[in-house]
């Protein structure tokens, strides 16, 4: 993702230091202030010295992030009595918090690892009232289940189910507070089902994932020799297929519903492989034979968070919309036409049969920017004399790092 601009420093200092934040008005301790080394000590330190100091840091780090829980805890108290967990959770926050991370990172971790440790922070301090329930494309140990991990943290509780219309099903009962699907992937494209679950459903998205997807080839066999058939999702044998043509020609090619179902067959016999994520090789006490085989280096796929409700904009957002056009010369044209008009650019777009007649299509869109802003709410104004129905699936802020 790109970052976001940096704010103007202020007039009276050009040092990035002096933008900081003033510090706590509770003294530090001293082994917590002599903790720090300053950048102009002359000589190099000894290796105890900076172990001490490490360790120094280590519990003032803690410190702050009690104090952190602890002020997470007051938040939901000044909410009042919410039903359950789901009605603490903001994602519009998260994601302005987020961003202020990678905004202030100057190194040497890069802005994926500091994102992760402060998700990880902010799920856990979300966990005092209660884990959030999150459904996905189980079982254990798929690129489903990373993905929830990637956006929710681990302080959740994760329900993993046999397919997206579950996902869908599990929300729309409460059951789930949220879900995650995968939507679409940068080599293979979208995922239909997941649209077509859309047609019918209430529920809305409310946020995104990106997820860099590296396949591996995994056994109780450590050695490709013997291999004589491999299970995977179709997916994934897709986004492998030069790999496999080179190196395991002759193996079948079993389909399966998921990956981790793939490890879960393949750990049965020595003749049998998976391709699937690294972790479902922890899961389910198989080898990585070879990886990453994927065929291209960049292989992402995007995932959808869906949920009951609309949250505000975190400022910088993306509306998905599905539009039925009227049967008429130009009809996409002015569609798309307003959207230009006030500025909006548009991200994607994908037909769909609709379901409501033959050769009717539902035209998937997402546009940069949120309903309630004044441009947004101008262009969907400007649709009804070219659109059948519009439908706004959701806004929520775009993917981070």
């Amino acid at each position: 993702m790109k970052k976001t601009g940096k704010a103007a420093p202020k007039k009276q200092s050009t040092t990035k230091a002096a933008t900081k934040r003033a510090p706590s008005k509770r003294a530090p301790a001293k082994d917590v202030a002599d903790a720090v080394p300053s950048k102009t000590d002359a000589a190099p330190l000894d290796l105890a010295t900076l172990r001490e100091r490490i360790d120094g840091i280590d519990r003032h780090i803690q410190e702050l992030i009690g104090e952190r829980a602890q002020f997470a805890n007051q938040v939901g108290k000044a909410k009042g009595k919410l039903a359950a967990a789901v009605d603490y959770y903001r994602p519009e926050r998260e994601a302005q918090v987020l961003r202020r991370v990678v905004d202030r990172n100057d190194g040497p971790l890069n802005d994926e690892v500091l994102v992760r440790l402060f998700r990880e922070i902010m799920s856990a301090c979300l966990a005092q009232q209660e884990p959030l329930k999150i459904g996905y494309l189980g079982p254990e140990g798929t690129h489903s289940q990373q993905a929830v991990y990637k956006h929710f943290g681990h302080s959740i509780h994760g329900l993993p189910l046999a397919s997206i219309e579950e996902v869908f099903q599990e929300v729309e009962a409460g059951h789930a507070d949220f879900g995650v699907v995968p939507v679409e992937n940068s080599t293979q494209g979208t995922i239909q089902s997941t649209l077509d679950m859309f047609l019918t459903s209430k529920l809305k998205i409310c946020g995104e994932v990106e997820l860099r997807v590296h396949q591996h080839l995994l056994s109780r066999n450590d050695q490709l020799e013997g291999i004589e058939r491999v299970y995977s999702h179709p997916q994934s044998f897709a986004q492998c297929k030069a790999w496999l043509r080179q190196y395991l020609p002759k193996a079948e090619k079993i389909p399966v519903s998921s990956n981790a179902e793939a490890a879960r067959r393949a750990r049965a016999s020595d003749d049998a492989a998976a391709i699937a994520g690294i972790s479902a090789a922890n899961v389910y006490g198989l080898k990585s034979v070879a990886g990453p085989i994927e065929d291209r280096p960049d292989n992402t796929t995007r995932f959808l968070v869906i949920g009951r409700e609309l949250f505000p904009p975190s400022g910088n957002d993306r509306t998905s919309l599905m539009i039925f056009i009227k049967d008429q010369p130009g009809a996409l044209y002015h569609v798309l036409a307003p959207f230009a008009k006030h500025g909006l650019s548009m991200n994607r777009i994908e037909s769909r049969p609709g379901h409501t007649g033959l050769w009717q299509y539902a035209f998937f869109i997402d546009i940069g920017g949120h309903v309630q802003e004044e441009a947004m709410r101008r262009a969907l104004d400007e649709l009804a004399d070219y659109a059948q129905e519009v439908k706004v699936l959701g806004s929520y802020p775009v993917a981070i790092a």
